[in-house]
């Protein structure tokens, strides 16, 4: 890990299979995979090579997300690339671990190679992000 990266920390009370699970349904990414007040329009191919298209609305915007899932180690792992115009349309890229805790499930989501410009606001929407899906699986 780099001092570059964004790395968002978050303890789940749901076993690793449901949390790893919910990023791979694309009825129940429509509802949480968006910062704000917000929702988004989910298209997704959930195989290691398939490809994603999250379109993120808020605020009366439209930021089209795409990326293509690298790694799916179902509960434990998850890696997608992830680009869009507040990636300066160059290849990020997102690594999801799922780590059995406490009765649940820590969450370690680290974000790489963003432009520098984009990680604050990066870390503040993947923060909110997770949020929601805390909030969306109870």
């Amino acid at each position: 890990m780099s001092s570059d990266d964004v790395v968002v920390r978050r303890h789940l009370p749901h076993p690793p299979e449901a949390v790893f699970d919910a990023w791979l349904d694309a009825k129940g990414l429509a509802e949480w995979m968006c910062a704000g007040a917000g929702h988004a329009t989910v298209e997704l191919d959930a195989r290691v090579g398939g490809k994603f298209r999250f379109v993120m609305h808020h605020g009366g915007r439209a930021t089209e997300h795409l990326g293509e899932y690298l790694v799916i180690d179902r509960p434990g792992r998850l890696v997608f690339t992830w680009r869009s115009i507040n990636t300066d349309d160059r290849p990020s890229e997102v690594t999801v671990d799922f780590t059995p805790a406490h009765g649940g499930t820590d969450l370690v989501l680290t974000h790489r190679r963003l432009p520098p410009q984009q990680r604050a606001a990066h870390q503040q929407g993947w923060v909110e992000i997770l949020r929601k899906l805390a909030g969306i699986l109870g």
